[in-house]
């Protein structure tokens, strides 16, 4: 039954769409970078505790690449986060109507499901040499308000996973 509920989270996570975009120098020989660390203050935006989920996520993912967690790095990442409410669009509608020779009518909606965030998500890799913005990922997505804490780590999991398909980018076939 607890795996059910896992996938339960899975599939209703998965529902909601990821946007991302990427930006980055091209001049910029992405293979040089082995080492990352992160600025100080990384997560404008966020708690703490998303903080720790992120870069958790990004520290796993970016090992998974090859690059190594470094005091003396050479590349720094920031984390940057701007939150919205979400306008709801899923609503139940509830009418009167009458008849006859004269009309008259009144409806509503109410709405439905919990309140979601739109959250726009910002890597950004800045060179340490040079003090850089050499490669940025954008990820907008929605969160559920009341998410529960394994929720939010499905979530950031999905997210950084996304951004990271960006990095290191492909080289232009000329």
């Amino acid at each position: 039954m607890r795996y059910f509920k896992y996938l339960f989270l899975l599939v209703l996570i998965s529902c909601s769409s990821t946007k991302v975009v990427y930006d980055y120098d091209s001049q910029t020989n992405f293979t040089a970078y082995k080492t990352f660390n992160f600025f100080e203050d990384a997560g404008k935006g966020l708690n703490e505790l998303d903080v720790k989920r992120i870069t958790n996520e990004l520290t796993n993912k970016l090992k998974a690449k090859g690059m190594r967690l470094s005091d003396k790095p050479d590349v720094f990442i920031n984390i940057v986060s701007q939150e919205r409410e979400s306008e709801r669009r899923n609503t139940i509608g509830v009418g009167l109507g009458g008849g006859g020779n004269v009309g008259f009518g009144i409806s509503g909606g109410i709405p439905i499901g919990s309140k979601k965030i739109n959250q726009e998500l910002i890597i950004d890799f800045v060179e340490s040499k040079s003090d850089e913005l050499v490669w940025q990922g954008i990820a907008n997505s929605e969160l559920k308000q009341r998410s529960t804490p394994q929720e939010r780590v499905m979530h950031y999991r999905k997210v950084i996973t996304e951004i990271l398909k960006g990095y290191p980018p492909k080289k232009a076939s000329k």
